[in-house]
């Protein structure tokens, strides 16, 4: 019955009621009267007893304007009591840099400030949270009871054009750098714009991702345009990662999600695609209905000349969604993105990237929160895979490709 959970103790009253459902289950068999347990029982189970690493949760720059603390209940979709409900060990904490500090300068401090915060948070809940920057030290905080707190920098700009800040963010604990963001900057083009300087990487970019390499940190392709994509994967001699993007087959011509022949290139280099949970990302229908919304939201800020956080564009958007219908995902159609994954990538190169408290209103249908991860490990078992599949999916791949990038710097 042991092996059906990890620590008993570790989680209060919620880790009571997991081990109630373990003992529920480890019991099958013993006698052919007892009720087999459902998919969502046994989804509970493996959500805690597997490592569940989350590439993408955007809650630093929430907390950074809104001065929540996240080891107690926090309006967004991550803090810790959510977290212990869902199984979730992992999350990758995103140092999220606007394209706007490319044009205001100040890219760099602005990472710097929410690596503060997040290191704040740490500080303030010792017992619940560890800043990890080794795959051991996410094995050693999910043994020790706590949530683990890696970090990964979404936009390169916060280099501003230098080198040696990748050796100072490596030091602060970065493990991911994703390229860009929503514009072009000076390591590469992105898959939002239209505007392509570099076509592809720029030389800066080249020597970006080599750098990279010898560190240890890995080359997140989430953002970047395709053209970028396939010159990283000439250039980097560890796997890279797509930390929050899913498969463009459901979202046919929107280079944000990626190909099958990416996702297939991906993992023969044997790297990890981590789907993102946003509708918009799952369907076309939300796609569309995302891009009127933030041609909308884009002119009322330029108008008003409020920042996205500001009390009055929150109501604007609340008043938006409160008048148009939006056409929200399922968990089916996370599923299906990753059933289209494993098919074309295979089993050791999908994961998962949520993009909690990057989404804004648009998350799935059983999938609102931390707290829902469960929901998700039970519909991988209804679709017939197994659980020595679901706990590389949940985040063994990750876990993988990070020593793999530690391991390659060491020998530098």
């Amino acid at each position: 019955m042991m092996s059906w959970f990890v620590q008993p103790g570790r989680f209060g009253f919620c880790g009571y009621a997991v081990f109630i459902i373990a003992l529920a289950v480890g019991l099958v068999g013993c006698s052919s009267k007892t009720k087999m347990p459902s998919n969502l029982e046994r989804g509970q189970v493996l959500a805690h007893r597997y490592i569940i690493l989350d590439g993408h949760i955007d809650t630093p720059t929430r907390g950074l304007f809104t001065d929540e603390q996240i080891g107690v209940s926090a309006s967004g979709e991550f803090d810790h009591p959510r977290a212990i409900v869902g199984g979730l060990d992992a999350p990758f904490m995103s140092i999220y840099v606007p394209a706007r500090f490319q044009h205001t300068g100040g890219a760099r401090a602005h990472a710097d400030r929410l690596i503060d915060w997040v290191e704040g948070q740490v500080a303030l809940h010792p017992d619940k949270f560890v800043v990890a920057t080794t795959p051991d030290d996410v094995r050693a905080a999910f043994v020790a009871g706590q949530v683990a707190l890696p970090m990964g920098i979404e936009n390169g700009a916060a280099l501003e054009g230098s080198l040696e800040a990748l050796d100072h963010f490596y030091r602060r604990g970065i493990r991911y750098i994703t390229l860009t963001h929503g514009e072009p900057n000076d390591i590469c083009d992105s898959s939002y714009s239209i505007h392509r300087p570099w076509k592809g990487l720029s030389p800066f970019g080249v020597q970006v991702v080599a750098r990279m390499n010898e560190l240890g940190i890995m080359v997140d392709v989430s953002h970047i345009s395709d053209q970028a994509f396939w010159q990283v994967l000439e250039v980097s001699t560890v796997p890279v990662i797509a930390t929050h993007s899913s498969m463009r087959y459901f979202t046919p011509g929107w280079e944000r999600n990626m190909s099958d022949e990416m996702v297939r290139a991906l993992g023969e280099s044997g790297g990890v695609i981590q789907i993102n949970f946003g509708s918009w990302f799952l369907n076309e229908a939300a796609l569309l209905a995302n891009q009127a919304f933030r041609a909308k939201l884009g002119a009322f800020m330029a108008r008003t000349g409020h920042g996205y956080l500001d009390a009055e564009t929150q109501a604007f958007i609340e008043a938006y969604f409160a008048e148009n219908s939006y056409p929200y995902a399922t968990l089916a159609e996370v599923l299906d993105h990753i059933d289209r994954a494993v098919e074309i990538a295979g089993i050791d190169h999908v994961g998962l990237g949520s993009d909690f408290d990057g989404l804004g209103d648009t998350l799935p249908s059983g999938l609102k929160d931390v707290s829902d991860y469960p929901n998700l490990v039970a519909g991988l078992l209804e679709r017939g895979y197994e659980p020595v599949e679901i706990e590389k999916i949940l985040g063994g791949n990750l876990l993988r490709v990070w020593s793999q990038a530690q391991a390659h710097a060491s020998r530098k």
